[in-house]
């Protein structure tokens, strides 16, 4: 299941610092707008010791993480909606992403030029996206024209997208992101196909400095509006410190525990965005074990038992019979799935079953 994020923010917020530290990937980084030109590409592999354990209890020889690609995209600056910049190629790019992760820089440092000057968080999130919420009024706009002869001839399919259209370009005139609308579902099934920018799932990420002038330890207001900010959207973010995350990202266990002390940033922040990324994008994991490989399979949240089958191959999905479903704690509880079957804790489940994040399954088919 190969779903992307795409990193974005504005110039010199440390967006390609933080690919970097993400994929190991070595992409250009410089001190000026647009170091970016290209999106670069990175499959990141999903943290989970659940799975780490599970490979080491079965004695697999192969540990297969899940993965989700990241996407570093150029900065956008005020009037990429129009051109600006370089903006309506980093805007397609964005359009091609499930999902956005936000940079927004969090410190102070006059070495560090910012495109504004002042560094101000809220403003900065402000600017991106009224540069995605201008450039989706034209999409929106453009398509409800497009639609009126459907409308017209009262074709349903037309019906349920204008109603949709509708809802978010209101939304989107008040400046506010259009999955900030509420849609029904034949609404929501209506405008997916339009790649709506602000219809997008968002993380912000919250871009600190080791050592810096962090503006959540200055007191002056700005870190204040910013929370308040997330607290009356209901976004979601995650705190990291880009730079650093970078330099440790070759280093393990001993060494990499030391150097963090040294910094001061003792939790790991990329572990950290990774599952919230995987958690912005509705995804969970079940698994499979045994000696040839461990693996962690990605899901939406809510799949059936068949669908994800599906995601191992299709015959699990068009010729199930059922499956044999564990928690992954209680199998290594057991110390072998001949004894998890001898306490009765392997159910057998059927079509209707919702596989739940951390199941371990073995399914059968016809």
């Amino acid at each position: 299941m190969a779903l992307s994020i795409g990193i974005v923010g504005l110039p010199n917020v440390g967006k390609s610092t933080l690919f970097q530290a993400l994929t190991k990937k070595s992409v250009l980084i410089a001190n000026y707008p647009f170091a970016t030109i290209d999106p670069s590409v990175g499959v990141v592999a999903v943290p989970d010791e659940r799975r780490e354990r599970l490979a080491k209890f079965s004695n697999s020889a192969k540990d297969v993480p899940a993965a989700i690609e990241f996407v570093d995209i150029a900065g956008l600056v005020k009037g990429a909606s129009e051109g600006e910049g370089l903006g309506n190629q980093f805007l397609s790019h964005i359009r091609e992403v499930d999902a956005i992760a936000h940079v927004v820089r969090l410190f102070d440092n006059p070495n560090i030029t910012h495109v504004d000057a002042t560094v101000e968080p809220l403003k900065d999130i402000e600017t991106v996206n009224l540069e995605l919420i201008l450039a989706d009024q034209e999409t929106v706009e453009k398509r409800l024209g497009g639609l009126e002869r459907d409308v017209r001839a009262g074709k349903k399919e037309a019906l349920a997208e204008q109603a949709a259209l509708k809802k978010a370009s209101q939304v989107l005139n008040d400046g506010k992101l259009a999955s900030s609308a509420t849609y029904t579902n034949d609404e929501l099934f209506a405008i997916k196909g339009m790649h709506l920018l602000t219809m997008k799932p968002m993380l912000y990420v919250l871009n600190k400095e080791a050592d810096g002038h962090n503006i959540d330890e200055l007191n002056d207001g700005r870190y204040e509006r910013l929370l308040e900010f997330f607290e009356r959207e209901g976004a979601q973010y995650a705190v990291v410190d880009a730079n650093v995350e970078n330099e440790l990202r070759d280093l393990t266990g001993e060494d990499k525990a030391g150097f963090r002390q040294e910094y001061g940033v003792f939790d790991d922040g990329v572990n950290g965005l990774i599952r919230a990324g995987y958690k912005l994008l509705g995804l969970m994991s079940f698994f499979t074990t045994g000696e040839d490989e461990t693996r962690a399979w990605t899901i939406p949240n809510g799949s059936t038992a068949p669908e994800a089958g599906a995601a191992i191959h299709t015959d699990f999905f068009n010729k199930f019979i059922r499956a044999e479903v564990i928690n992954w704690q209680t199998l290594i509880d057991a110390g072998s799935r001949a004894k998890a079957r001898e306490l009765g804790t392997i159910r057998t489940e059927g079509k209707e079953y919702i596989v739940k994040d951390g199941d371990v399954i073995e399914f059968l088919h016809s």
